[in-house]
């Protein structure tokens, strides 16, 4: 009723202004009658009106309920009544009369207690005059207009009986409501059934940062007046309870922690190092100021040992030694050995139980972390990484504090950026949790300056030198959308425009960086440039990857395919270029494979697999031979090898068999192989929600009966080797062949595929080396062998 809504007199055309009053309800519906609207106005149960029907002196007619308030067939009397003189008629014991006769009997006895009234009451005006009136809903009795006054319903008779039609009147309102929200919700069903075919239901509201931006400061208590005595006081009697804020702490001298001191290494192998971390590590992730390391380092060699020196110092050189091997491109260096050892030495010289952390505690941590990922050990980077970001954390290096001196307070924000960067690395690639939220973060961006030309006395840059070598910002804007992009690769389906936001943002970090490694750039790019710009490559495969999963509809999973391809065939137009970047004069590791670390290796591997998939052999073919030239440098990279080379087995086989052999498109009307979809995924399956291989496999026990262990404890049983699930033994390290049997398999494909493929570019075929193989360390799962030993 359009009226009803405005006014409780639904059939006045003027509404009343009178307020409506509650008592005059309940004089006329009493609790036994409200109570026969079980839970409210739903229903019209009778429970509540006792054994007997309640006679309600009400000046009710017959014809009353033959209204449009309610069915012609409603009894006179409260709602309810029906059901009560059914009940009061089926329960009497009067023999020889039937149950209808007595209903109707009881019905008419009803009928009997109310007045016969006419159809509607009258309104106030001619119940005065006791004269007819032929008020409607929406109009004025005759008489009132005739008459010009206002047609009204406030006497308490019209007021009762307004009340039962008030009543009637939201029933009638409830059930449409309930009819049209059956409505609204059929419909509400149909387009989430919808958005999940299409990838667009619960797609989160994405807070991606701008280009640039800070994190939004924390506003902070205003100063108060002197309070020196009251902050002396609560450093000395607080002890042993907590701890003042990290910058207003006194830290101790550590002195109970005093390992022996080990030697340093030649200083020329030392200062090999030192170049080859700054050439790699130090261009990523910026956490030592040059300037002042080289000075505490030339004192140490000065002084021709590490005595005196603070130990957390000396651990901390010694994981720049460890690291710097590792992008070493000296073969007379002892990859990883030496490494390993150097690491070793920085652990014994770092104490992790200390109470009282300093800055180079969280440098050194995180560079272990770093080491221990390029060692192919994620789990003990990890662990390393959660000591790094808890020891950052606790010396407050993740707010903006100060006042600092210039160098202090800028290396306070680089290392903590630099920690942020490598947490984000780390939980995007093993598809862990988030170390840091974005919400605890309350540093300023570092700043667009070298460490060169930062000093205490100020920022000062020589004319025509270049402000900013490291790639720290534009690695830090791409980084700042993983939280973003973790939360939304927990969803079933990525819809397509939340790709194409998560498209728009790359696109605008990509601007960040030079214009060399742009994709529309032509002239060869620097190796060094490779890993920063992996950083944001990797992470747009990574998101189109995630619809490759069982939950999307196959459009959506062509849709993913063909995006990756588009980020593969990108990638691989930088590992091309920078392939052909002019090396050194006499260069004993090609530039390109020393500069590389585990990310470049996998995001290769990844690309890969996309290509072969998609039969982009040409494509594939500059990926593997980029991996062939980091050879045996990255220990992850062999374990890419065996993979590719035991996907190429699968692809071969299956073009022989007549079967679907890659992608050719949506169009192909061809069904998506899903045994080649899961082996493209690759890594995506390590990822406990996204995975979807291990559905019903095995767990527990169950693994070790297959290996024949039963009842053997998993702490006391590690598996099939003695290294564990993620490292390859030295047999696995050599049963795939190397790099040239990869290729031989490529030209095979390519010559069962019938592709119009140059075989003369598959030196594997010849048994020839693959470029920058010449004079290069080779391990053991990378010896050269010959074709008749490859067939």
């Amino acid at each position: 009723m359009a009226g009803s809504s405005h006014n409780i007199y639904a059939r006045s055309p003027i509404p009343s202004t009178a307020s409506y009053d509650s008592s005059s309800v309940s004089s006329a519906a009493s609790p036994r009658m409200q109570g026969g609207y079980d839970g409210g106005l739903m229903g019209a149960s009778s429970r509540g009106m006792g054994g007997h029907p309640q006679h309600i002196n009400l000046p009710l007619s017959h014809s009353a309920f033959q209204n449009p308030y309610g069915p012609s067939t409603t009894s006179p009397g409260p709602p309810g009544m029906e059901s009560m003189a059914a009940s009061t008629g089926s329960s009497s014991g009067t023999p020889g009369v039937s149950s209808a006769q007595m209903s109707s009997a009881n019905l008419q006895a009803q009928k009997r207690a109310y007045r016969q009234r006419r159809k509607d009451p009258s309104c106030d005006a001619c119940r005065e005059r006791k004269v007819k009136c032929d008020a409607t809903e929406t109009t004025s009795c005759s008489e009132c207009s005739s008459r010009n006054v206002k047609c009204q319903f406030t006497k308490e008779t019209n007021r009762r009986m307004s009340s039962i039609k008030q009543v009637q009147d939201l029933e009638k309102q409830i059930t449409q409501v309930k009819r049209e929200n059956s409505h609204l919700r059929s419909l509400l069903n149909a387009r989430e059934s919808e958005l999940m075919a299409s990838g667009e239901a619960q797609q989160p509201s994405l807070k991606l940062p701008e280009i640039g931006s800070h994190p939004k400061q924390r506003p902070r208590p205003p100063p108060p007046h002197d309070l020196s005595r009251v902050r002396s006081n609560i450093r000395n009697f607080g002890r042993g309870i907590f701890k003042p804020p990290a910058l207003y702490r006194q830290i101790g001298a550590q002195g109970h922690f005093n390992p022996p001191r080990p030697d340093l290494p030649p200083k020329f192998v030392a200062d090999h190092l030192l170049k080859s971390y700054y050439s790699s590590m130090h261009l990523i992730i910026p956490i030592l100021h040059w300037p002042t390391f080289e000075q505490e380092y030339e004192a140490v060699y000065k002084a021709g040992s590490l005595h005196g020196v603070p130990p957390v110092w000396s651990s901390l050189l010694f994981a720049v030694f460890a690291v710097g091997v590792l992008f070493s491109s000296d073969s007379s260096i002892r990859r990883p050995q030496q490494g390993k050892d150097f690491i070793e030495v920085s652990r014994t010289l770092i104490d992790m139980w200390n109470d009282d952390f300093v800055i180079d505690h969280a440098k050194t941590a995180i560079l272990t972390s770093i080491f221990l990922t390029e060692m192919n050990l994620k789990s003990a980077a990890w662990t390393w990484l959660a000591s790094a970001v808890r020891i950052s954390q606790d010396i407050g290096l993740h707010c903006e504090t100060g006042p600092w001196p210039m160098i202090e307070g800028e290396m306070r924000r680089r290392v903590w950026w630099g920690i942020y960067v490598w947490d984000r690395h780390m939980s995007l690639e093993l598809g862990k949790p988030l170390l840091i939220e974005d919400g605890d973060c309350d540093a300023g961006i570092p700043a667009a300056i070298d460490d060169h030309w930062i000093h205490d006395a100020g920022i000062m840059v020589p004319t025509g030198a270049s402000p900013l070598t490291n790639f720290v910002l534009p690695i830090i804007h791409v980084v700042r959308s993983v939280s973003q992009l973790i939360k939304t690769l927990k969803l079933p389906i990525i819809s397509l425009t939340t790709l194409a936001t998560f498209d728009t943002h790359f696109n605008s970090c990509m601007s960040a960086f030079p214009p060399e490694c742009q994709p529309t750039a032509q002239e060869p790019l620097n190796p060094i440039m490779l890993a920063p710009i992996c950083y944001l490559m990797n992470a747009r495969l990574v998101l189109h990857r995630h619809n490759l999963t069982t939950s999307c509809p196959p459009e959506v999973r062509s849709n993913a395919i063909e995006k990756c391809i588009r980020v593969a065939l990108d990638s691989m137009k930088l590992f091309a270029r920078a392939m052909t970047f002019p090396a050194s004069p006499t260069p004993e590791i090609p530039l390109f494979g020393s500069t590389a670390n585990a990310l470049t290796c996998t995001h290769i591997w990844r690309c890969t697999l996309i290509l072969l998939f998609a039969s982009q052999l040409d494509a594939a073919l500059t990926c593997i031979r980029a991996s062939s030239i980091i050879a045996t440098l990255r220990d992850v990279n062999v374990a890419c090898g065996r993979n590719i080379a035991f996907f190429l087995d699968v692809l071969i086989e299956k073009r022989r068999s007549g079967g679907s052999a890659g992608f050719g498109g949506p169009s192909n009307g061809r069904e998506i192989d899903e045994e080649l979809i899961a082996y493209v995924s690759g890594d995506l399956q390590a990822s406990t929600e996204n995975s979807w291989v291990w559905t019903g496999g095995e767990t527990g026990m169950d693994i070790a009966a297959n290996i024949g262990t039963k009842g053997l404890s998993p702490t006391l049983h590690r598996g099939g080797n003695e290294n564990g699930t993620a490292i390859l033994s030295d047999v696995e390290a050599r049963d795939w062949g190397g790099w040239e049997r990869v290729e031989y398999l490529l030209s095979i494909l390519a010559r069962e595929s019938g592709s119009a493929y140059q075989q003369a570019g598959f030196r594997g075929v010849q048994g020839a080396p693959p470029r920058g193989d010449s004079g290069r360390e080779r391990g053991k799962g990378n010896e050269r062998m010959s074709i008749t030993n490859i067939i």
